[in-house]
């Protein structure tokens, strides 16, 4: 089905991109498992060549990703940090990128382990304030970066601000929009270079693929994106393409049920005794909760909050756990926890946990779509256990 922006979401979702299979008629997409295709003559096929240059299935999946960020190109790659690698190779040494202070581990690790040797360098730093963003930009900044909401802080940052910042100073804008979704939020709109999930989470949905992709309706940058995508060779395979795209198919009803669940659960959290803080925008003590309000169409499944007792109640916490599951990543039907200081985050130095406020008895919540008053007994009887080992 061709691109209407003027469908809803969830239409998109479950049609973009696809349509029944010319040969046999099949409603669903199908896993076209070939590593090459047959040419009528040297250079004359139907479109595709090789499978690292391109697959039936992955263009479905691209088309129909498009379509739901609103986006004339739509890249996908085997994993998140595979599109962020590909999009930071779209810049050369000596170049500099701006990236928001609370960022995704592996991201992390990608500018300051990985694209430093190469002679691209960043700067993390708040961006919650966009002049403190506009006052950090250099000559040689050429990107910037942000998540919002972040990882694991929950900070949101101001996209149509900052992307207006961003073009007076010919710089390019990359948001990774993962913990928000499509549903929720689409930075394109706002005035955002590029878009870029790790499709892992949410998209896909169901905790059984790893894969990213990056959206965007610069057609010069499309085209160096699909270039490095073929280059580059960090594409996903056949099967994973399906598997997102029948995972995208409930995207916006696992959404809703998820932040209908978060919500529940986070207005029980700042209401415990044994917690000094919750951390959700959907609540009025977040800090940028008018923003939130502006920015997105609802505040997210994620939920952060410090449990009191530090490291031994944090872990006898997680460990009492029999509904959610003690496990890293997010976006699952399934609900997950995990502790950022020793799981998702460890890669960061202990005095930079510090000054973003990751502690020991700083816990992350992936809400998923359970009963939600199941979820809530699960937290109940892991309070029993923290409060024990303290």
């Amino acid at each position: 089905m061709a691109h209407d922006n003027k469908l809803g979401i969830d239409t998109l979702a479950i049609h973009a991109g696809q349509s029944p299979d010319p040969v046999s008629g099949a409603v669903m997409t199908p896993v076209v498992m070939s590593s090459t295709f047959a040419q009528d003559g040297p250079g004359v096929h139907k479109g595709w060549d090789y499978g690292r240059a391109g697959n039936p299935t992955r263009d479905a999946l691209e088309g129909c990703l498009a379509a739901l960020e609103g986006a004339k190109h739509a890249i996908a790659f085997g994993s998140g940090c595979g599109a962020t690698t590909s999009v930071l190779l779209s810049l050369k040494s000596g170049d500099h990128v701006l990236v928001g202070d609370d960022v995704y581990g592996g991201t992390f690790r990608i500018f300051d382990k990985v694209l430093k040797d190469f002679g691209i360098s960043a700067t993390f730093i708040d961006m919650t304030d966009p002049i403190k963003v506009r006052e950090a930009i250099r000559k040689d900044t050429r990107m910037i970066w942000l998540e919002t909401p972040s990882n694991p802080m929950l900070k949101l940052f101001d996209i149509a601000a900052i992307a207006e910042i961003a073009n007076k100073a010919n710089v390019s804008l990359a948001v990774d929009n993962t913990f928000a979704t499509p549903v929720l939020q689409r930075p394109l709109e706002l005035g955002a270079t590029m878009v870029v999930h790790s499709m892992t989470k949410y998209l896909n949905g169901h905790s059984d693929v790893v894969a990213g992709c990056v959206m965007t309706s610069d057609d010069a940058l499309g085209e160096k994106l699909h270039f490095l995508q073929k280059a580059v060779g960090a594409v996903p395979g056949p099967f994973d393409c399906y598997m997102v795209l029948r995972g995208l198919k409930t995207l916006g009803v696992r959404v809703r049920q998820h932040v209908h669940n978060a919500r529940i659960l986070s207005e029980f959290l700042a209401g415990h005794e044994q917690v000094a803080r919750v951390i959700y925008p959907g609540l009025k003590s977040h800090p940028q909760h008018a923003l939130a309000g502006r920015q997105m169409k609802g505040p997210g499944g994620m939920i952060t909050f410090d449990l009191k007792g530090g490291l031994p109640a944090s872990t006898a916490f997680l460990k009492a756990l029999r509904i959610f599951v003690c496990a890293e990543s997010l976006g699952g039907v399934e609900s997950l926890a995990e502790l950022p200081a020793v799981m998702t985050h460890a890669s960061l130095t202990p005095e930079a946990r510090r000054d973003l406020g990751i502690g020991d008895g700083l816990i992350r919540l992936s809400v998923g779509i359970e009963d939600v008053a199941d979820l809530r007994s699960d937290l109940e009887a892991a309070f029993v256990a923290a409060r024990a080992a303290r």
